[in-house]
């Protein structure tokens, strides 16, 4: 088949679970690493599918490459290549398919129930879980583009994911390691420090004290999500 494309942002916010999950499978999968000047491809239909991950720029940022990978999801979408998006990724999405993207009423920071919609769509994604708790780590939301149908919602945020068909936004974090929920508490102290007064920010303590037992249950959820994901990229591999 041909390889998955996963476009990394930043270098802190890599392909985390994901990467495993895939190589795991034997799914192959091409890292573009836009925070290294790696190029946009020019074409969707040489992937089986685009997975786009989080960074702390916006989507409305003047940024060459944002344009490029709002262009390139409609490629996708419009050939039936599935899109994955996490947080930035999930923004870029929702953005490129006629949503928008604004601040959040509050910042939302660290480990935080979110619910699944109650809809047959939710339910043919995430089974019998009615709830569970993700990583969080976001200043903006976005709205449900046309078509869309709503997934997930946090007592902070309304629209913490959506899909279309075969292809899944989130603006929460499923793809989380325990490490690199550390090595965001380091890089991210400062911010973390100055919104403590939204009480959906949790100190960096209480982000990795928690986090061994949480990053092992969101992993379940993520591999479900992208069990499901990978069947719709493996389909368009074949087709």
């Amino acid at each position: 088949m041909q390889p998955i494309a996963i476009f990394r942002h930043v270098a802190v916010e890599g392909p985390g679970y994901l990467g495993e999950f895939l190589s795991a499978r034997n799914i192959p999968w091409q890292l573009i690493a836009i925070d290294a000047q790696d190029a946009i491809p020019s074409s969707a239909g040489d992937f089986s599918g685009l997975v786009f991950m989080g960074g702390p720029m916006s989507v409305n940022d003047d940024l060459p490459w944002i344009a490029q990978s709002l262009s390139l999801i409609r490629a996708a979408v419009a050939l039936d290549i599935p899109v994955l998006g996490h947080c930035l990724g999930g923004q870029l999405m929702a953005k490129a398919l006629g949503g928008v993207v604004t601040r959040n009423p509050v910042k939302e920071i660290g480990w935080w129930p979110v619910s699944v919609a109650d809809n047959d769509t939710a339910r043919a994604w995430f089974g019998e879980v009615t709830s569970f708790t993700a990583y969080h780590w976001h200043g903006e939301t976005f709205s449900l583009p046309l078509g869309a149908t709503h997934l997930l919602s946090s007592p902070a945020c309304v629209n913490q994911g959506f899909v279309m068909g075969k292809h899944l936004a989130l603006q929460c974090h499923v793809e989380m390691t325990t490490d690199m929920v550390h090595e965001w508490c380091a890089v991210g102290i400062a911010e973390v420090e100055q919104s403590l007064e939204s009480r959906f920010v949790q100190p960096v303590a209480r982000m990795s004290q928690l986090s061994p037992s949480l990053v092992l249950a969101s992993q379940k959820i993520a591999a479900q999500l992208y069990t499901k994901w990978l069947t719709a990229a493996l389909n368009s591999s074949l087709s």
